[in-house]
């Protein structure tokens, strides 16, 4: 099967979107959405019978430049993630009506088609083109269509474009070095390259810094809570269920197999940075007022302890990251979701002007606290097999790292339902909060029928994603 053929649906249905106009937009942004998931799964099953699901053709002369595309196990779960995840995001869109909606959903399908190439891309400049055009629809989603004061919406997003541009920047000077050592771009040359520990050492630093922008992790992060607070729930699902994705995902599959001398020197650091992340985000979110902040600095604990999981260089490290990664989209895309029906409602977000919700919708509380209880890692939970796999592997390198990486799961409980208390408990509310309507409760079901299937049942996708992970270590451990 050509890999290219999904990149060529989210492509042109970018632009059959816009061309659809405003009213349909949004129906035929779904449809092409779904129609690349549907493409996704043959690709698995394709996979799975073993064939080698591949595309490259020389693109560039010289410099020397392909357009090499590659799924196997690890890039074909975070395909199958990025198509999910659009799908549900583009149909909870539908309760909402947005201005000049065309160019709208058609930046959803862009913002899609380029996170998928860099997911897929096996050339390193290749790659590095998809990263920097994710960055462009997302712009402007959250600039023209975003919350709150248009000056300060605007300080914010310029903040975090210029930020990750620039953050990027080094890592394409790495490429350039890794280029003139290697004469290619494609990934199976520069793992073959011999580099020392000194070159290593640039280059891992290099990567550091476009990745942990983009994660982000601390202290890279401060564009964070105010970019996902100002933009629209759609962008604000779209980088935090996906976009920050591409960064762990990248930390696997560039950085430490590219650099496993620096990985090794620099293990204990990178891993503390990340458990930093774990009691700083939880700490802060602890103090929000605003329920999107909450569930942005949430987020920053969370990918804190994935981090530190990919630093861990074990197969349980990277296991359980991967893991966490996936169900991490779905929890957190499902939580802003939620936040967003309160919106719609309330028309706030300030959490001491919400309360007594339950008494007036009972399925949308049971739902969200189901949601509440996944994202605190609660057994049965997919949550639950990633975090547990991650603080497993911390525990083999240092077991104070698990112990601290575990406080995720105490302070993380302690604020969500602290959260949920004053959000969804208490005296009824003054305004009408009307019940869930059918868009609304199926987006949520399924994004809890996929929570509690792989939480009860993750062997799909630890059997996908478990020999990509041996080959990169094998890369890893080859010095």
């Amino acid at each position: 099967m050509n890999v290219s053929l999904i990149l060529i649906i989210l492509l042109v249905g970018a632009f059959a979107t816009y061309l659809a106009g405003d009213k349909l937009a949004s129906k035929v942004a779904l449809f092409f959405g779904l129609a690349a998931l549907g493409c996704s799964i043959v690709l698995l099953n394709h996979f799975n019978l073993g064939e080698n699901i591949s595309y490259i053709s020389q693109w560039i002369t010289l410099p020397k430049v392909s357009f090499a595309l590659k799924a196997d196990g690890l890039s074909i779960a975070m395909l199958l993630l990025t198509t999910a995840l659009t799908s549900i995001i583009i149909f909870s869109s539908f309760g909402n009506d947005y201005k000049n909606s065309k160019a709208f959903y058609a930046l959803i399908l862009f913002m899609s088609f380029a996170m998928v190439g860099t997911f897929l891309a096996s050339d390193g400049l290749l790659y590095y083109i998809f990263w920097e055009l994710s960055l462009i629809p997302i712009y402007f989603i959250a600039l023209i269509w975003g919350n709150g004061d248009a000056e300060e919406r605007k300080k914010a997003v310029v903040k975090f474009f210029i930020y990750t541009l620039a953050g990027s920047l080094f890592m394409l000077i790495a490429f350039v070095y890794l280029y003139q050592k290697a004469g290619s771009f494609l990934i199976e040359d520069l793992y073959k390259l011999n580099l020392t520990v000194a070159e290593q050492k640039w280059i891992f630093t290099a990567f550091f810094l476009a990745y942990a922008i983009k994660i982000p992790l601390i202290p890279f992060h401060t564009w964070q809570a105010n970019v996902y607070q100002k933009a629209p729930t759609v962008g604000t699902m779209l980088l935090s269920g996906i976009m920050l994705k591409m960064g762990l995902y990248s930390v696997i599959r560039w950085q430490l197999p590219l650099t496993p001398l620096a990985a090794k020197d620099y293990m204990f650091i990178f891993i503390g940075i990340g458990i930093a992340g774990v009691i700083y985000g939880s700490i802060v979110a602890l103090r929000q007022r605003d329920l999107k902040k909450l569930l942005a600095y949430s987020s920053l604990a969370h990918v804190g302890l994935i981090a530190a999981g990919t630093y861990t260089l074990t197969l349980d490290g990277f296991r359980g990251a991967v893991l966490q990664m996936i169900a991490h989209g779905f929890v957190v895309v499902g939580l802003f979701f939620a936040a967003e029906i309160i919106f719609r409602r309330y028309e706030t977000r300030i959490i001491t002007e919400m309360g007594g919700i339950r008494s007036q919708s009972p399925k949308f509380t049971s739902m969200f606290l189901i949601l509440v209880l996944a994202s605190v890692a609660l057994p049965t939970t997919f949550n639950f097999i990633g975090e547990f796999t991650v603080l497993y592997s911390l525990s083999q390198i240092n077991i104070w790292f698990a112990i601290l990486g575990g406080t995720t799961i105490i302070l993380g409980a302690y604020y969500m339902l602290k959260m949920f208390q004053h959000v969804m408990l208490g005296e009824t509310n003054s305004k009408l909060f009307a019940d869930v309507t059918f868009s609304e409760g199926l987006t949520m079901v399924l994004i809890i029928g996929v929570l509690f299937f792989f939480g009860m049942y993750p062997k799909p996708i630890n059997d996908l994603i478990t020999p990509s992970l041996v080959e990169i270590l094998k890369v890893i451990n080859r010095v």
